[in-house]
C-alpha cells in the first residue's frame, strides 16, 4: 500500500521506537540501494519534498540522501508491509548512493540485490545520457539519434532482420548477439520519441490482464 500524508498515525512507530526501517529500491531497475531509518518527520519530509529523507541515528536530526554529494533519492512511492511497521520505498537516485562510490550500499548492483533483468534499465539510463548529451563525435547513440526517426527506424529493421536469419541458420551465440543489437537499436528508437521498456512492459501487461 502507498502511504501518504493523512495515512502516518497507521503505522507502527512504536515498535521501532519510533523509527520505522526503510528499505530502498530502485524503482526501475529493482536493485536494493540502502537501507535507513524515518521516523514520523522524516517520512512527512518526504512525502512533502519528493526526495528521501532520513532520520539519522548518529547525528540525531532530519538527514536528506545527497545533500552533501548531489547525489540525492527522487521519490517514487512509498509502500508498508502488512504489519505498517517497515518501509519499501522506490526511488530513482540521481547518483551512486553508497558513499564508497557504488550505486548500491549492497555493491555495484550486479550482484544478489539486483534484479535479473536491471542491466536493461541502467543501458536505458545510459542511452537517455548520451541523447541528452548530444555530443555527435564520441557516441555513436548521439550521432544515431541526430540521423532522424527514418534512420533509427531503418537500423532497428536491419536488425531484426539479422536477428531473424540468425534464428535460422546461425549459432546461439550469433543468434544472442544480434537481439542484442536489435534491443540495443530499439531502446534508443524508444527513448528518441520520449518512451522508454517501461512503456513496453505496461502495454505487455496489459495484454495479459485483457486476456485474463
Amino acid at each position: 500500500m502507498t502511504s501518504a500524508p493523512n495515512d502516518l498515525a497507521g503505522l507502527d512507530f512504536d515498535k521501532g521506537g519510533g523509527l520505522l526501517p526503510a528499505v530502498v529500491q530502485h524503482a526501475r531497475t529493482g536493485v536494493v540501494l540502502m537501507l535507513g531509518y524515518m521516523n514520523a518527520e522524516a517520512l512527512r519530509a518526504t512525502l512533502e519534498r519528493r526526495r528521501v529523507v532520513f532520520w539519522s541515528r548518529s547525528r540525531s536530526r532530519l538527514w536528506e540522501k545527497g545533500e552533501t554529494s548531489g547525489n540525492h533519492l527522487a521519490l517514487v512511492e512509498i509502500h508498508t508491509d502488512c504489519d505498517r511497521d517497515t518501509l519499501l520505498v522506490l526511488a530513482e537516485p540521481a547518483g551512486p548512493v553508497c558513499h564508497l562510490g557504488t550505486l548500491s550500499c549492497f555493491g555495484d548492483g550486479s550482484g544478489p540485490a539486483a534484479a535479473p533483468l536491471a542491466f536493461l534499465a541502467q543501458l536505458e539510463s545510459i542511452v537517455e545520457s548520451r541523447v541528452a548529451a548530444a555530443s555527435t563525435e564520441a557516441s555513436y547513440t548521439a550521432r544515431l539519434v541526430a540521423a532522424g526517426p527514418q534512420r533509427m527506424a531503418q537500423k532497428v529493421g536491419e536488425e531484426g532482420l539479422e536477428v531473424a536469419l540468425a534464428a535460422v541458420c546461425e549459432t546461439d551465440e550469433k543468434l544472442v548477439g544480434e537481439s542484442a543489437d536489435l534491443v540495443f537499436h530499439l531502446l534508443v528508437l524508444l527513448r528518441a520519441r520520449g518512451l522508454g521498456l517501461a512503456d513496453v512492459v505496461a502495454e505487455l501487461a496489459r495484454r495479459h490482464t485483457a486476456r485474463d
